[in-house]
């Protein structure tokens, strides 16, 4: 099974719920990219177009590597359209408030999966069936975690030890599978000379790395210092990445609680292999379908249920934190969530057709449409059905380029 083999192999359309209007102090317009992330996008229009940042607000980060319809809004944006080659921005109407991730109810997705043989083509729509009947559980998939680097250790987890120069160079320096040539310079240089702040001041281009180094000029070993100057929306992407992985990892070993191990497929994602479950009875399917776990924070109360509680006290011990006291300390400007994750989730499938691959001679194609609420990941969607119709996946599937958000 082969997946994204064109970037129109793989759609989304945010499906918005917010009333445009007339006129407003917001204008919307719906952003067609493929082949960016949606934050490479706004950066590029803030630019062309000379905008604060506070200016522009979007719902969901959409994956680079595929077709996608989003919508964002502009505070007193102009009323033309703008269009560099790998996007293209509309305007569409007006709004009172900046639009944002509660303006829209979910996305639909249009996939296609690839290189199928007759056999596996015909079971897409049996697995199909049972994901809709069961759901998948509600991780966060591995687009969350873009600032995860090769050590797979966690920015926001070396603050909360006050580890703060060790959160800093995870943050600059490490290394990343997918960093651009002119990023992996950058960190060559940080790496070969850090703590050596005049030759870096030196030697670095323009940008935020620099501003940094150039505090630490005048500030030598104030690492807690810099790296609340790193850029808001980075260490909020930090923040979350972290957060999911307690999320995640809560998730795992409640699920592995109230399941036999004949149910489990054990799946790879970016920082662990993953339970999916399979064959659910109509009461676990009912109990899943229907049970939130809390976002793990200090803001949110300590699960009251005795296996979502050992699961979380498991957790926490792993990291060696409380959940009393789980809080991002001494970054006044960035929060962990507070609120609760749905386990399960559901797709609605529109249709699923299988016909000749007009790409690989002799094999099949399954073409799916199916909508999926907000913050939900259909990447699951397919994980469970190559692990279903055991595809590589389950193991061993080599990792695409990660956005640094999530991906709707």
């Amino acid at each position: 099974m082969k997946v994204k083999s064109r970037p129109d192999d793989f759609q989304v359309e945010e499906l918005p719920t917010i009333q445009m209007l007339s006129h407003g102090r917001f204008r919307m317009y719906r952003l067609t990219k493929s082949g960016l992330g949606t934050i490479e996008a706004l950066e590029v229009i803030k630019r062309r177009w000379n905008l604060p940042a506070s200016a522009v607000s979007h719902g969901g980060l959409k994956d680079k590597h595929a077709q996608t319809i989003q919508y964002i809004s502009i505070a007193n944006g102009p009323g033309n359209a703008m269009e560099e080659g790998r996007f293209r921005l509309e305007p569409m109407g007006f709004i009172n408030v900046p639009y944002g991730p509660s303006g829209f109810r979910g996305n639909k997705f249009t996939i296609r999966l690839r290189d199928l043989t007759k056999d596996k083509a015909d079971q897409i729509r049996g697995v199909l069936q049972a994901i809709v009947r069961e759901g998948v559980p509600n991780y966060f998939d591995d687009q969350r975690f873009g600032s995860v680097g090769v050590s797979s250790e966690f920015i926001i987890h070396a603050w909360m030890a006050e580890k703060f120069e060790r959160a800093l160079w995870l943050a600059m320096a490490e290394p990343y599978a997918f960093d651009r040539p002119d990023m992996r310079r950058e960190k060559d240089l940080l790496t070969s000379h850090w703590g050596d702040w005049p030759t870096l001041k030196a030697e670095l281009d323009k940008g935020n790395a620099r501003s940094i180094i150039t505090y630490l000029c005048d500030h030598p070993v104030d690492y807690k210092g810099a790296l609340v100057r790193l850029r808001r929306d980075m260490r909020r992407l930090y923040v979350s990445a972290f957060q999911s992985q307690l999320y995640n990892e809560l998730l795992d070993s409640w699920i592995r609680r109230l399941t036999k191990p004949e149910q489990l497929l054990n799946v790879r994602f970016k920082t662990g292999a993953r339970p999916l479950w399979q064959n659910l009875t109509d009461e676990q399917a009912t109990l899943f379908g229907d049970y939130n776990l809390p976002l793990p924070c200090s803001r949110n109360a300590f699960p009251t249920d005795p296996d979502a509680a050992a699961a979380a006290e498991l957790v926490m011990e792993k990291w060696g934190l409380t959940w009393q006291t789980l809080r991002v300390k001494k970054m006044e400007d960035v929060f962990l969530s507070k609120g609760d994750r749905a386990v399960s989730i559901r797709p609605t499938v529109g249709n699923c057709t299988v016909q000749p691959d007009d790409i690989n001679e002799g094999r099949r194609m399954a073409r799916m449409v199916f909508e999926l609420p907000r913050g939900s990941y259909a990447t699951l969607i397919i994980k469970r059905l190559q692990a279903a119709l055991g595809e590589r996946l389950a193991e061993d599937l080599p990792m695409e380029e990660p956005e640094q958000e999530e991906v709707e």
